[in-house]
């Protein structure tokens, strides 16, 4: 397991012009636990959908997540479904939950240059979870997986869609997620690369292949602090 002993440093990220997070586990810690909602709506879709037992939808939904990127975009590839209704039935969650961050929208209303929102979710999704957190205001734009065509992260192509829909350099640009495999493409593109953790990483909600391991050579940083780690690297800039 990787440590989180390497800290951000003037060197590194001053020539970051282009800020790109992922959301769900990134903009807010792990422990904040909103997306077990969306997994159990995503499981009663699958339940009701293929008529299946609960333990048995939630197997395939998972087996969907690890094979595809997305439960999602296995249930198009497997079973035509319509996309649009799958995400509004997902996210129908509360958003109360989530506490509002002041110090992380601090710190990234200062970071210097562009940030971005770059989800599998869908923008409303987005959008409200960045109110709850109070930091929506401080980004310049959401690309969701609609903007994707539906292709999630890892997928090559859609990194490729979003960098060239904003003109990104990816020389001069950062990547934050929560999913080490997400970071593969992003590191081969030259971005510096930081992963987010839970707390002592305590991976209690995540599936085993989630998360981070020694052999995760595409990730430069990991942090469980998220504004803890942009502070740093505002100070050093």
């Amino acid at each position: 397991m990787k440590k989180l002993d390497r800290l951000p440093t003037h060197d590194e990220f001053s020539h970051v012009t282009d800020w790109v997070f992922d959301l769900d586990n990134t903009l807010y810690p792990h422990h904040v636990n909103l997306f077990s909602q969306i997994d159990r709506n995503m499981t009663a879709y699958v339940s009701a959908l293929l008529s299946l037992e609960p333990a048995d939808a939630k197997k395939l939904q998972k087996d969907y997540y690890r094979d595809h990127g997305t439960t999602l975009k296995g249930l198009m590839i497997h079973h035509g479904i319509d996309p649009n209704e799958f995400l509004e039935k997902a996210h129908a969650i509360d958003y109360s939950i989530v506490p509002p961050d002041p110090t992380l929208g601090e710190a990234i209303k200062a970071l210097p240059g562009r940030k971005f929102i770059f989800t599998n979710g869908s923008v409303a999704h987005a959008e409200m979870t960045a109110r709850a957190l109070g930091i929506l205001d401080h980004f310049n734009d959401i690309f969701d997986i609609v903007a994707a065509d539906f292709v999630p992260k890892p997928a090559g192509e859609t990194y490729d869609k979003f960098m060239s829909l904003h003109r990104v350099d990816t020389r001069n640009a950062a990547m934050f997620e929560d999913l080490p495999r997400n970071l593969l493409v992003p590191k081969t593109l030259g971005m510096k690369t930081v992963l987010l953790v839970p707390r002592n990483f305590e991976y209690e909600f995540a599936e085993s292949w989630e998360q981070s391991g020694d052999e995760d050579e595409q990730i430069d940083y990991v942090t469980e602090d998220l504004a803890g780690f942009l502070r740093r690297v505002i100070a050093d800039l």
